[in-house]
This record gives structure tokens, C-alpha cells and sequence, in this order.
């Protein structure tokens, strides 16, 4: 019995090596929290940039650099866009974008790994770690290199100096200080 292997898929620690710029049309920045103790408001950014430097040692030791506008905020309900855009959120008329840039990678699987980073909000910046999965190395319909990761993490607002603080009954909030952001991410190979 013979089995047939693609050749335009490759999902291993070899991502070629060179500068990948990310699609930020086929990406997605989206977060979640608590609201009203009882659900999770839901929302997403538009992916302004990023770069992805892929060294010898493949994925292991890549560099990512990530800007989101954060003007871009989207929930569904505009009266709560211009809320997190004001200074009691994301204050976007002082602080326009969110800045992400890695600085290690670790337990890396072939698969998964941790990506370590400074990420900056409203000036204030943290180390996060995101959980990571490549989900591999392709050539698209057009002729490009494409590869595609996952990635999630969460945060503290008040860590980053978002302190709005609204309760209702006996000590809920309005908002959770635990923020859940997903990231789906995809990045072209430059040309050369």
C-alpha cells in the first residue's frame, strides 16, 4: 500500500529561512473578557503590521515584531468602541497602536512552542508569553510562500495601566481584569 505525501506543505521546525511579512488580511487579532461576572464580551484589532525573521536554526530562534492599531477596535456596539478607545481603556489619541516584540522561544516541539515578548500598551510595557502553533509552510495559489501560526495568551489590564473600574451587586465587575487575546497569523515570505 502506497500513501501520498504533499510536497507544498511542510510543518516543521525548518521554516525557510529570510524576512516574512504578515498578510494582515488573512490575520486576526481578536480578545475576550469577563463581563457582568457571567459572559465574555468579544472583540478584534486590525493587524497594522508585522514581520517575522526566520534565522538558520529555523523557528527557534525567529524574531517576531507586531503593530496593532488600536483605533481598530471592533465589539459589535459602537457606544463600547469609543469607550475602550478613551482614557479609561486604550486612551488611542495618545497611545495609537499596540506593540508586540519577541525576545525568546522556548520548548519548542516542532509543532508548538512558547513565544516570550515585550508587549506595549498606553507606554506600559510587559513580558507576556504566548502559546504558539505553527501550523506550517505552504506555497499559495499565487505563487507565494505562506506560513500560518495560532497563538494565545492573557493579560492583565491594570498591568498596563487600564484601571476603569465599574461594579454592580454584591462586588462584580462590569469588566474583568483578565483580558484573553487569540491570534490567528499569516506571513508571506519577501521576494529574494
Amino acid at each position: 500500500m502506497t500513501s501520498t505525501v504533499s510536497t507544498t506543505t511542510l510543518a516543521s521546525p525548518t521554516l525557510t529561512k529570510g524576512t516574512w511579512t504578515a498578510d494582515t488580511v488573512h490575520s486576526d487579532v481578536s480578545f475576550k473578557v469577563r463581563h457582568m461576572a457571567v459572559g465574555k464580551a468579544k472583540g478584534t484589532f486590525a493587524l497594522q503590521s508585522a514581520t517575522l525573521v526566520v534565522g538558520d536554526n529555523g523557528l527557534t530562534d525567529a524574531v517576531v515584531t507586531a503593530v496593532i492599531d488600536a483605533a481598530s477596535v471592533e465589539t459589535k456596539q459602537d457606544q463600547r468602541n469609543e469607550h475602550i478607545k478613551s482614557p479609561d481603556f486604550l486612551d488611542v489619541e495618545n497611545h495609537p497602536t499596540l506593540t508586540f516584540v519577541s525576545t525568546s522561544v522556548r520548548d519548542f516541539d516542532g509543532e508548538e512552542f512558547v513565544l516570550v515578548g515585550d508587549l506595549t500598551i498606553r507606554a506600559t510595557t510587559q513580558q507576556v508569553e504566548l502559546a504558539v502553533e505553527y501550523l506550517g509552510e505552504t506555497v499559495d495559489a499565487y505563487g507565494g510562500t505562506r506560513a500560518g501560526f495560532s497563538a494565545t495568551t492573557s493579560i492583565s489590564r491594570k498591568a498596563y495601566g487600564v484601571s476603569f473600574e465599574a461594579a454592580f451587586g454584591a462586588g462584580n465587575a462590569v469588566v474583568s481584569d483578565k483580558v484573553e487575546i487569540a491570534l490567528e497569523l499569516e506571513f508571506v515570505k519577501d521576494a529574494g
